[in-house]
């Protein structure tokens, strides 16, 4: 594949949409007003239009918060940890999986904000020195999110932009539109000299070598939102690994959700091939294979730990109230993957595509079914709720806005910027041409 081919079929994916495009950015454009809309509600009401009541105060908005998240963390291990692994594979999806990246994380990053009740005094969350001689509570969730969110937001942002400066370069040299001045600027002066690449991929292995951390920290910082109470189904000390591998699992299964209509928008086919998803099956086979461990982890931990307040919270959890989002939870994402284990299954992207959405669904609910259900039985069991928790519209519509902001800004984000890295596919190219001064 020669370099003028790379360059001229990628850079393609640029050119203007076309009516379908529109019409699926219009459609979640709308979705995306809808909670807009149910959000300017609950400013102005107050939080009591969510389904919250006593004990169960944290509820959809939490739930969101983790899972997208969860979502964040799949792009930052095939970009960065398979970069450092030297994973040539990864070059045709790392692209979209740190779009995905940085997307979910500010999608992510609403939900407290959403939460708190109050959402225009989110900023008395950040530790710096004010007139109202007021300082944060270290000790408060909220504030280790913040630290968290920020952080994992700007090391991704940085990184996704530091790769994507060649080839905005390139679409620079290119572009006739309106855009050309945005490429120029975003480019910093990119001019390809031999002291600019050395430069360049001296930064991005740092990059990719200070993300990697992260893929353990943030989501092992966001487990101890709950590991750090005493709440029975919350108190243990598996919750780091077990999120971090769930965090995983999740990312990997959104990335092959993208990648698949992505991959037939932009006709793409010959870089995204089927052994790509192939190893991304695989990936998801190992990840919920060591989820699934954790589940039975924690159930043992429950019954070997002789109290009867965790040995009741998790037999609720399979046999109460809540059993059919649990099971839901274990069938979607322990016996689902292990159809996996088909080449045949492993290679159809229809079968991938309805997996990787069971996948995205089994860990939603397990995010609900870890807070709702260990919220709705405490130690008293006076405050135990009459029936199951019920979320609210608004509650529902904000949740749809957040997938439809999400999926948005990723459809912005591949029309106007390469969805595939063009300097790695020429790095990776069997057959390289050297280009002409």
């Amino acid at each position: 594949m020669s370099y003028t081919k790379i360059d001229a079929d990628i850079l393609r994916t640029l050119q203007p949409p076309r009516l379908a495009y529109y019409g699926a950015l219009g459609l979640i454009g709308i979705g995306f007003c809808f909670g807009a809309y149910a959000f300017a509600q609950q400013w102005q009401t107050g939080l009591g239009v969510a389904g919250y009541e006593h004990p169960i105060l944290w509820g959809i908005y939490i739930t969101n918060f983790v899972f997208w998240v969860g979502i964040a963390h799949s792009g930052t291990l095939i970009s960065a940890v398979l970069f450092l692994f030297r994973a040539r594979w990864r070059t045709a999806v790392a692209r979209a999986a740190e779009a995905m990246t940085v997307f979910a994380v500010m999608t992510a990053g609403l939900f407290p904000i959403i939460h708190i009740g109050r959402p225009w005094f989110f900023y008395w969350l950040f530790p710096y020195p004010n007139e109202r001689q007021l300082w944060v509570n270290f000790r408060s969730p909220l504030v280790w999110d913040v630290f968290a969110i920020t952080t994992y937001l700007t090391v991704s942002a940085m990184f996704l932009f530091l790769g994507l400066i060649p080839d905005i370069a390139a679409a620079r040299d290119r572009c006739t539109d309106w855009r050309k001045p945005i490429y120029r600027a975003l480019a910093l002066g990119w001019d390809g000299s031999s002291k600019r690449w050395r430069h360049y991929n001296s930064l991005y292995a740092f990059f990719a070598a200070l993300a990697t951390p992260l893929v353990v920290s943030v989501h092992s910082v966001v487990s101890w939102d709950f590991a750090m109470t005493i709440l029975p189904g919350w108190h243990t000390t598996i919750f780091a690994p077990y999120f971090v591998a769930g965090a995983i699992f999740s990312g990997l299964a959104m990335v092959i959700t993208l990648l698949i209509p992505l991959r037939k928008l932009l006709k793409l086919e010959e870089y995204i091939t089927i052994h790509h998803f192939e190893n991304l099956a695989k990936m998801i086979i190992l990840t919920s294979l060591i989820v699934g461990y954790a589940y039975l982890t924690e159930f043992f931990i429950a019954w070997y730990s002789g109290s009867v307040f965790e040995q009741v919270t998790f037999y609720d959890r399979i046999f109460g109230e809540y059993r059919f989002f649990a099971w839901g939870m274990l069938f979607c994402n322990t016996i689902v993957p292990l159809f996996l284990f088909s080449k045949t299954i492993r290679t159809s992207l229809l079968s991938l595509f309805v997996i990787s959405i069971l996948i995205n669904i089994g860990m939603w609910l397990e995010r609900f079914v870890i807070i709702v259900s260990s919220l709705s039985h405490d130690f008293d069991p006076a405050n135990w709720p009459v029936g199951l928790y019920q979320p609210t519209w608004v509650e529902g519509a904000i949740t749809l806005g957040s997938f439809c902001m999400f999926f948005m800004l990723f459809l912005l984000f591949i029309k106007n910027f390469p969805a595939i890295s063009i300097t790695e596919m020429k790095e990776a190219s069997d057959t390289p041409e050297p280009e002409s001064v």
